[in-house]
């Protein structure tokens, strides 16, 4: 024994100082408890809702981890409200034209953009294949079949070829077909238009190939490789095919490698 040191005075501190530490872990333990359960309670209340989803503009970027219920609440449809109707309005919609916008319906998709994020996308189609629109962007979403805009066409007053230039993907718009005074099956609702800048409508006149959009002439030879271009057999013409639409990069006098329309009966 050291001079000067009573019996068990050290042994004593020991267990002081180990009261003492074991004090400061459980406090630390209880804080940081404290903490998480704070921060997982915060983004508990922050997960999106379907009233939270519909205030987000389309081209959005979204976060399926911050999404209520899961990626499958972000697609649904809705009829034409008041705040779609003023946006479409003398643009995309005729008020004298042959549709009602009873037969229309808002589509809210998700979709995976060319920047590999996940985007909220949105359409106006006619409500009679506005189921079958939601189950075919359901399954591009989940095969991350890329997509570079979606909004509707009136973000481009309607302009088809200015809609096309920016490679928007659209559906609606009151308008005839190109260089004919035939309405379009976009003017019904029944025709949308797929990443329309590298799949381009090509058709051959008095000798010349016109190329709608203009920009996408470069994307008019399809035997090159792109990951945009559509193709048969790929999956986004087969979603479309099963599903009981054509897609016009099959049709021999004009090749529109972006449409897919439908039939109805």
């Amino acid at each position: 024994m050291l001079s000067g040191t009573k019996p068990g005075k050290g042994k004593y501190s020991g267990r002081r100082l180990s009261y003492f530490t074991g004090f400061l872990l459980l406090a630390l333990l209880i804080s940081f408890g404290i903490k998480t359960y704070a921060k997982n309670s915060a983004e508990a209340s922050a997960l999106l809702n379907r009233k939270s989803l519909d205030a987000l503009t389309a081209g959005s970027i979204l976060y399926p981890a911050r999404v209520k219920g899961g990626t499958d609440t972000c697609f649904y449809t809705q009829p034409i409200k008041a705040s779609v109707k003023n946006r479409i309005m003398d643009k995309s919609y005729k008020e004298d034209g042959k549709v009602a916008l009873s037969e229309l319906r808002y589509v809210r998709v998700l979709y995976y953009g060319f920047d590999k994020e996940t985007h909220i996308g949105e359409l106006i189609v006619n409500k009679k294949i506005a189921k079958d629109i939601l189950a075919v962007f359901k399954e591009l979403y989940n095969a991350k079949y890329p997509i570079e805009k979606m909004v509707l066409v009136d973000e481009y007053e309607a302009d088809d070829e200015a809609s096309m230039k920016d490679d928007n993907t659209s559906a609606f718009n009151y308008r005839t077909i190109a260089g004919s005074n035939n309405l379009s099956k976009h003017a019904l609702g029944l025709a949308i238009d797929i990443n329309p800048l590298y799949n381009p409508s090509v058709q051959k006149s008095n000798g010349k190939t016109v190329v709608s959009p203009a920009e996408g002439k470069k994307y008019a030879n399809r035997s090159l490789e792109n990951p945009y271009y559509i193709k048969k057999d790929d999956i986004c013409y087969q979603a479309f095919i099963k599903r009981g639409f054509t897609w016009g990069g099959s049709w021999s006098s004009l090749k529109d490698y972006q449409h897919f329309q439908k039939s109805i009966g």
